[in-house]
């Protein structure tokens, strides 16, 4: 298998604009669904201020799990305009359990387990997205 930093994706930078102020993290774009499927899987550290965002170039229900991925993430559900739907905090390691969107989505951001909190991120906040993916 390959090594994390040998099949990485493409990396730009993510702002979410939260009561707290506004969050910059350095993200990976995965749009495929072979990059979908593998997510963070395997990784065993997500630094803090990094994440990945899966863009699913159209809005749609989508659901993850945490099959094979060691690290607690948050994953945050967000709408083709930007907007925070819906936030799932400190999804389970190795947990196959579906974890829904709940609401039609186009991009997901996993991010380290309990950042939004912290940070004060919430459903309804503002995503402003890469270039490459808008």
């Amino acid at each position: 298998m390959a090594s994390p930093a040998a099949r990485a994706a493409p990396v730009e930078s993510l702002e979410i604009a939260s009561r707290n102020g506004v969050h910059v993290f350095q993200v990976e774009i995965v749009n495929t669904e072979e990059g979908r499927e593998r997510g963070l899987m395997y990784r065993k550290t997500l630094p803090e201020g990094t994440g990945m965002l899966f863009d699913f170039k159209t809005a749609q229900q989508v659901s993850f799990w945490m099959r094979n991925t060691l690290v607690p993430l948050d994953m945050l559900f967000i709408r083709a305009d930007g907007s925070i739907a819906t936030i799932h905090a400190n999804a389970k390691p190795l947990d196959e359990t579906p974890i829904p969107s709940q609401a039609p989505v186009r991009y997901v951001l996993e991010i380290i387990g309990g950042s939004a909190s912290s940070m004060g991120i919430a459903v309804g906040d503002k995503v402003t997205l890469p270039p490459s993916v808008k």
